[in-house]
């Protein structure tokens, strides 16, 4: 089984591009994931994640996502690898995005509306209903 799930900050604005030959659109962004524990005297530590998405998912990401968003992500982990001009051989691991969300809390305004379902921020504790 190959199954990613990650939680994490956009490190920039996902970059869009269309692949000509299927008119398939594709976005590339990194996510910085904090990593669980910190080392007496160092600051938290991260990794940044490259991250592919396409289609509808893509459209979503370059639509919605903004540097600096904390977003979650399912996906799948993809190797690979190429020769460039001088022969020497690359390689790169990727996660394409199966599954997006927005992981921050919505702070502008109290409710947020998705073509699905509504949702509505809790203001503070008088309001929860258990």
């Amino acid at each position: 089984m190959n199954k990613v799930c990650l939680i994490g900050r956009l490190t920039k604005d996902p970059e869009i591009r269309v692949i000509p030959t299927s008119n398939t659109t594709v976005t590339n962004f990194t996510i910085a994931v904090s990593r669980k524990y910190v080392k007496e005297g160092e600051e938290r530590q991260a990794d940044f994640i490259p991250i592919i998405s396409f289609g509808k998912i893509a459209d979503f990401c370059s639509k919605y996502f903004q540097k600096g968003q904390q977003v979650g992500i399912t996906g799948r982990i993809q190797t690979r690898n190429w020769n460039d001009e001088s022969g020497q051989k690359h390689f790169a691991t990727d996660v394409i995005a199966e599954e997006v969300f927005f992981a921050d809390s919505k702070k502008d305004t109290t409710s947020v509306k998705s073509e699905a379902t509504e949702f509505e921020e809790t203001l503070n504790n008088d309001d929860l209903p258990f």
